[in-house]
């Protein structure tokens, strides 16, 4: 495993984050008719990871494994899971990622940013996980109904009682980034992450948020970067029993489009030539872009069985010549996906 500085910090974190939004399922259902999580696979996995040198884990309160946009009676598995498998291995030698602000109870503040509801969950998050703090604490979604001002203000105190190290946001208005920034370097808190979409048919972020990461020297956490599944080459020909695509009509509706199954032929004829998986060239691409713009980029895997992560951990040795990085970008232009990112600004506190 390779280590990178995760930004402008000091933060060692491997060149893969080990993701838990996703985890392996059990053929097993509930009493709501969800599959449930196989807990067992799902530490191995982890376990595993750890012993391959993946230090960075990234989780949200919010998160289930199987269940995709989770109620509130789903909510918190994720972190469990996460928080039972690193039992036993050196806390300092682990670097945590969680969230906050999705819907955690019915009551009023059950969800979101304001300050009693960080203050519960930051609480509940460092329960689940079995840790005395959180590496990086990111704002999962803009809050509509909560001041900015309230939020980072809350996340000053965490950082001065030692619970959280440093903060960062997922999917907030580009333009609002700049005064995020500003009002976390004038309460002295470490912001230094952006968690966003990212891989080879979404590029959307390269528009702007390159441009943000490299000016105040934050890191890209990018997840999805095998567009859950769709880049590992298992959906050219049909739909594998169990595979994501049969329970998440997310991946069917945004990326099974003529043109991409088209872009996803030639991305194989490509990974076939080097010799490599398309998973592997899919994660490499990442490595290069980041190694092209200067900006630090950490793809957020999702595996469900131990050989994808050994494959996905290949792809740390492989470099793309140059002509392999324009060849593929030419290739990336004809994508098309049925989805586009649509941010929710902040709210500021009224003067």
């Amino acid at each position: 495993m390779e280590y990178i500085r995760f930004g402008k910090t000091g933060l060692k974190v491997s060149k893969l984050c080990l993701g838990t939004w996703h985890l392996p399922p059990s053929n097993e259902k509930d009493s709501y008719g969800i599959y449930k999580v196989d807990e067992e696979e799902s530490k191995k996995i982890i376990k595993k990871a750890i012993d391959y040198g993946i230090n960075f884990f990234d989780t949200a309160n919010v998160y289930h494994g199987v269940m995709q946009g989770p109620d509130v009676y789903h909510v918190g598995k994720a972190e469990k899971i996460l928080g039972e498998a690193i039992k036993g291995y050196d806390r300092e030698s682990l670097v945590i990622s969680t969230k906050v602000y999705g819907k955690m109870a019915l009551h009023p503040n059950g969800q979101g940013l304001s300050r009693k509801h960080v203050m519960w969950q930051v609480k509940e998050s460092l329960k689940r996980l079995g840790i005395d703090y959180i590496d990086i604490y990111l704002m999962h979604r803009p809050d509509p109904e909560t001041p900015i001002e309230e939020t980072m203000e809350t996340f000053y105190d965490l950082v001065r009682q030692g619970k959280v190290y440093y903060v960062g946001e997922s999917y907030f208005d580009p333009e609002d980034i700049p005064y995020l920034v500003k009002l976390a370097r004038d309460l002295k808190i470490p912001f230094v992450a952006m968690q966003e979409p990212y891989n080879f048919l979404e590029r959307d972020i390269e528009k702007d948020k390159f441009l943000l990461a490299k000016t105040y020297g934050l890191g890209i956490m990018a997840y999805i970067p095998l567009a859950q599944g769709v880049l590992t080459g298992k959906y050219l020909s049909n739909i594998p029993d169990m595979s994501r695509a049969t329970y998440v009509p997310e991946i069917s509706n945004r990326y099974f489009t003529k043109e991409n199954f088209e872009v996803l032929k030639e991305f194989h004829e490509v990974a076939t030539e080097l010799g490599v998986t398309d998973s592997q060239l899919a994660l490499a691409w990442i490595f290069k872009v980041q190694e092209v713009n200067g900006v630090t980029i950490v793809p957020i895997i999702g595996v469900t069985k131990l050989n994808q992560l050994e494959d996905n951990i290949e792809s740390v040795n492989i470099r793309l010549p140059e002509d392999v990085y324009r060849r593929l970008d030419e290739i990336s232009k004809k994508s098309k996906v049925n989805w586009e990112i649509r941010y929710n600004k902040i709210l500021r506190r009224e003067s």
